[in-house]
């Protein structure tokens, strides 16, 4: 249940109220993973949602240099829960981060940016509000290894429900098949209460939730559906929603993943994003007489979400994996048109609902590696950018994009192959995130570099595996 806090005296409430004995502070790196630190509940006072709590910038991935590595947390007491993880009562707050000289936002701080987006949008006229709604996937085994050495490589995952399990002696059958993971009740889908006890435990952190289910790929794929929010606070949620997946997989003997393609051969696990804009509690996306009944304004957005996919994807599909999965003719939506109902175009409208209140548009190259304070702030903006510019996404395909004839095929564009290539398009495309100084060319730049370095030299640089079977014998 949420905690409805709104300001600091209501967080200092709930801490005496629920006899809370942590205060968990916790804020997001420029990839996209929470960091955290804590303090006593006494500790807290009034001040530090003013003055902030210091801590070092330069040990966070694209943060700070060593020689200004000072930094302040200024905790959000609108985002107050109480973790439903941990044994010792323990209440979180998500953080922004400041420079402790200026007073001021950190430019590379990722909810900031987020909440920059959300002011631009305002700024424009445009729309008033944006609402967000992320369909993560992921995998949950029972067993992972890897490691990465110069001499030797590896990685194993295991799940009992797995295809590959069925010939062992101690096997009880019921595995699923490749791609037959879509929608087996029990004992097929092994994971129902872990799922259901995830669930429990987002809904006690404030997260209204949906529906979950097990998803396509064997071994222990699945999803679970947040309601939909306001750009920044869904993006607080999904971060909660990954913290609660791992910890309650974990507390059952498990281990959940967010790669976008662990397995070959299988399904990788993506996160289809739904977007809509409001202007005076009205959606502007709805027009009873036009495509699937998505307006003139809708059509723009997706038109600015189709010209600069190459580059939305250096923050939405922002991993080396992410193109494991991005692989044309199979199940990844790499075509850069729109449909309705359709999952094989990158923008789908989808078609549950007559109700205005429920259109939308859905981008479905996304994955969960995605920090997704930078991916919601890029779609904004780029589809924002479509509005301005009135682009127009072209004539929508209703039909299977993966097998059309070749004639059809050749015209239809597709999304770069590789994370050096989305990075690239970054480098080229990148004016329309600076608009409102919502990015900033710092951040842009912190980002492809750390990027680069850590991640595209790595792999590039390092033997594969496979390798091995096609070339050791040349």
């Amino acid at each position: 249940m949420a905690l409805q806090c709104k300001t600091p005296q209501d967080v200092l409430a709930v801490i005496k109220e629920r006899d809370i004995k942590m205060v968990d502070l916790r804020f997001t790196d420029l990839p996209g993973t929470w960091q955290h630190f804590s303090i006593p509940a006494h500790a807290l006072d009034e001040d530090a949602f003013e003055d902030g709590v210091g801590f070092d910038g330069s040990s966070i991935r694209g943060f700070q240099a060593i020689e200004e590595s000072d930094m302040l947390l200024v905790p959000d007491p609108e985002t107050a829960f109480i973790d439903p993880i941990l044994e010792v009562p323990t209440l979180v707050l998500i953080c922004d981060v400041y420079d402790p000289v200026t007073r001021q936002p950190y430019t590379r701080d990722p909810r900031y940016i987020a909440k920059k987006a959300e002011a631009y949008l305002k700024q424009t006229g445009i729309a008033d509000v944006s609402y967000w709604g992320p369909e993560a996937e992921f995998f949950i085994f029972s067993r992972v290894r890897y490691m990465a050495e110069p001499y030797k490589a590896l990685y194993e995952v295991d799940s009992p429900e797995a295809w590959w399990n069925s010939a062992r002696e101690d096997s009880l059958g019921a595995q699923i098949p490749p791609k037959r993971g879509y929608f087996p009740v029990p004992p097929t889908d092994t994971l129902q209460d872990v799922r259901s006890r995830m669930v429990l435990a987002m809904e006690e952190a404030g997260i209204e939730v949906e529906v979950h289910h097990h998803e396509v790929a064997t071994a222990g794929q699945g999803e679970i559906d947040m309601r939909f929010d306001t750009l920044t606070r869904m993006a607080d949620k999904l971060m909660i929603y990954k913290y609660i997946v791992k910890n309650v997989a974990r507390q059952h003997g498990l281990t959940a993943t967010f790669m976008p393609k662990p397995l070959y051969g299988d399904n990788g696990s993506g996160m289809h994003t739904h977007q809509s804009l409001w202007k005076d509690e009205r959606n502007i996306f709805f027009d009873e007489a036009g495509y699937a009944q998505i307006s003139e304004t809708a059509k723009y957005y997706i038109g600015g979400l189709l010209e600069h996919a190459p580059s939305i994807l250096a923050f939405a599909a922002p991993t080396t994996n992410s193109y494991k999965r991005l692989v044309p003719g199979y199940e990844a939506p790499i075509n850069l048109v729109y449909s309705q109902r359709n999952r094989s175009a990158i923008c789908r409208i989808p078609m549950y609902s007559k109700s205005p209140k429920a259109k939308r548009i859905e981008f479905r190259a996304p994955d969960p590696t995605a920090n997704p304070y930078l991916a919601f702030a890029a779609l904004l903006m780029a589809g924002v950018d479509g509005i301005q510019r009135r682009l127009d996404p072209g004539e929508p395909i209703d039909k299977d994009l993966y097998n059309l004839p070749p004639e059809e095929a050749e015209k239809v564009k597709s999304t770069p192959g590789s994370l050096a290539e989305v990075l690239e398009a970054l480098r080229r495309d990148h004016e329309y995130l600076l608009r409102g100084d919502v990015f900033t060319r710092d951040v842009l730049d912190a980002y492809i570099q750390y990027k680069v370095e850590n991640e595209v030299d790595p792999v590039r640089l390092r033997p594969h595996p496979y390798e091995f079977v096609l070339y050791f014998d040349v």
